[in-house]
C-alpha cells in the first residue's frame, strides 16, 4: 500500500489532543459538539480494544464478552448509531439491543439489568457487523479520493446514542493489533479519519455480506471525477468494484473507464457480466471503447459487440478493422461539422447538444455541398467571433486543415501534429471526406504506453 495513505490529513479530519493527552476528534456537522464536550474527547472507545472486554451486568457481575458491535448504516446519516451488541455467553453468541447497555467504555460494557434476553443475531436492513463487516475491509476515504484499510474503528457517545465516529487507518495501530492485547488500546489514535468522508464497498469474499452500501442517492463518490472515480476503482477489489459500478450512473461509469489504466480497464470488463460491459463500452468515447476492445480476446470482442446497439457495433468493428498504429486506430470518430453558411450561434447551439463529448472535440469541421473538407474552425475563434458571423469568415485560406489518409503510420501523424503546430488533426477518405479526429493526447498515449491520455488528464484535472 502506498505511503501516502498514511500521511497526515487535514485538521478537519485528524484526531487533536486535549489537555490531558487524550484524543479530541474533529467530526464533521458534529464538530463543535465534540469539541465542547469533555466526556466525548475523554472517552473516545476503540472497537478492537473492547472485542473481548467483559460485558456486565446491572450489579457488576461478568455475563459474557463483547464479540461485535452493531450499528445501522445508511439512511443519510452519517455518524452510524450502535444498535447493539454481539456477546459471547458460553459457548453462544447472542445479541443485545442498545436499549439494554447503561454504558459503554474502553473496558468493559455495563448493562442496566440483572437479567438478560439472548437472542441470536437476525441481521436488520441497514445493520452492520462493525469489526466483521468493516474492520480490515476496504474503505474509501472521500476526501483524499484513495482506498484504504480500517485498523481500527472508534466509537463515541454523542448526545443519547453511541455512534460510529472516526477510523484509523495507520500501521502503527495494524501492528499493535498484532501484539499483546494490552497494547492494543492506544490513548491517542495515530491516524483518525471522520466516519463521514468514508463509503465502504462489499466484502471480501462473495459469502460475505457487503459491508455498508451507498448512504444516499448524493453519496460523496457521485461527486468525484471521471479520473478520481477511476483511481477508486482501481483500488478496489473485485466486490468492491461491482458495487460502485452498480451504484452509479451509467454515463459516468463509462467516464471513470476511460480514465483507467488498460491493464486494470482489461480486468474489469471481465469481471462484470458480459451485458454489462457491453453496456459501458457502448457510452464510452468510440476510440477509448475500441482501444479497450482491443486488449480482448476476439471472441470477446465479437461478445460484447453482439450486446450492443447496431450501430454502436458497426462503428466500433469499423475502428478495431484499423490496425492501432495507424491514423485509423487512434482517431476518434466523434465529430462536429457545419456548413460554411451556417453562422456562429448556430454552431455554438449545435455544440452544446455535444456537451458529453467535450474532451473530443476542439473544432468544428466545415464541410462542402459534397461533404469533403474545406476548414477546420477551433473552439476558440467560435469563442470570440461575433455570434452572427458565418463560417465561412473564419477559414483561413492560407492556413488549410492539416489532413491525413486512415493508413498513415504514427510518425508521420507525430510529425504532423508538431510541424503544424495544432491540437488535432483530421483523417479523412480518397475523397476527403472526413473519418475522424486525432487528438494529441491520443498521439502520445500511443507513442508512449502507459504515459499518454490517461495518465495526462489525471495530472491536469
Amino acid at each position: 500500500m502506498s505511503d501516502r495513505r498514511f500521511l497526515p490529513r487535514l485538521p478537519a479530519a485528524r484526531a487533536q489532543n486535549g489537555h490531558d493527552g487524550a484524543p479530541a476528534p474533529l467530526f464533521g456537522a458534529y464538530a463543535q459538539r465534540l469539541m465542547t464536550s469533555r466526556q466525548v474527547r475523554h472517552n473516545i472507545i476503540s472497537l478492537v480494544g473492547l472485542n473481548g472486554r467483559p460485558v456486565l451486568n446491572q450489579s457488576g457481575e461478568e455475563v459474557g464478552r463483547m464479540v461485535d458491535v452493531v450499528a445501522r448504516v445508511g439512511g443519510g446519516d452519517e455518524y452510524p448509531a450502535v444498535t447493539g451488541i454481539v456477546v459471547r455467553v458460553g459457548r453462544r453468541h447472542a445479541y443485545l439491543d442498545a436499549s439494554a447497555i447503561d454504558h459503554m467504555d474502553r473496558r468493559s460494557v455495563t448493562l442496566r439489568t440483572a437479567r438478560l434476553d439472548l437472542r441470536e443475531f437476525q441481521r436488520r436492513e441497514g445493520e452492520v457487523l462493525l469489526s466483521k463487516d468493516i474492520l480490515d475491509h476496504q474503505l474509501v476515504d472521500t476526501d483524499e479520493v484513495q482506498v484504504i484499510r480500517a485498523a481500527d474503528l472508534y466509537l463515541a457517545q454523542v448526545g443519547e446514542q453511541v455512534r460510529l465516529v472516526g477510523v484509523d487507518v495507520s500501521l502503527q495501530t495494524l501492528l499493535r493489533r498484532l501484539g499483546p492485547k494490552r497494547f492494543r488500546w492506544h490513548p491517542t489514535p495515530d491516524r483518525v479519519i471522520d466516519w463521514a468522508a468514508i463509503e465502504s464497498f462489499g466484502a471480501d469474499s462473495p459469502e460475505e455480506p457487503a459491508a455498508v452500501k451507498l448512504r444516499t442517492p448524493n453519496s460523496a463518490l457521485r461527486r468525484l471525477r471521471p479520473a478520481e472515480l477511476a483511481d477508486v476503482l482501481e483500488s478496489l477489489g473485485r466486490p468492491g468494484r461491482k458495487e460502485l459500478l452498480a451504484s452509479l450512473d451509467h454515463d459516468l461509469a463509462a467516464d471513470a473507464l476511460e480514465e483507467m489504466e488498460p491493464d486494470e480497464l482489461t480486468a474489469l470488463l471481465r469481471e462484470v457480466e458480459p451485458a454489462q460491459a457491453a453496456d459501458l463500452l457502448a457510452r464510452m468515447e468510440p476510440d477509448e471503447a475500441a482501444e479497450a476492445l482491443r486488449e480482448l480476446a476476439e471472441d470477446e470482442q465479437a461478445q460484447l459487440l453482439a450486446q450492443m446497439p447496431p450501430a454502436t457495433a458497426r462503428e466500433l468493428a469499423r475502428l478495431l478493422g484499423y490496425p492501432a498504429d495507424e491514423a485509423g486506430g487512434v482517431m476518434t470518430t466523434v465529430l462536429a461539422c457545419a456548413e460554411p453558411s451556417e453562422t456562429v450561434e448556430e454552431v455554438r447551439r449545435r455544440l452544446v447538444k455535444l456537451a458529453k463529448h467535450q474532451t473530443e472535440i476542439d473544432s468544428v469541421v466545415v464541410l462542402d455541398e459534397d461533404g469533403r473538407v474545406i476548414g477546420d474552425v477551433s473552439a476558440f475563434d467560435l469563442l470570440v467571433h461575433k455570434s452572427g458571423a458565418p463560417l465561412a469568415k473564419l477559414i483561413d485560406p492560407d492556413n488549410p486543415p492539416v489532413t491525413l489518409r486512415p493508413d498513415a503510420d504514427l510518425d508521420t501523424v507525430a510529425t504532423e501534429m508538431v510541424d503544424s503546430r495544432r491540437s488535432s488533426l483530421l483523417v479523412v477518405d480518397d475523397e476527403g471526406k472526413p473519418l475522424g479526429r486525432i487528438l494529441s493526447d491520443d498521439v502520445l498515449d500511443a507513442l508512449v504506453p502507459g504515459h499518454g491520455r490517461l495518465q495526462f488528464r489525471r495530472i491536469l484535472q
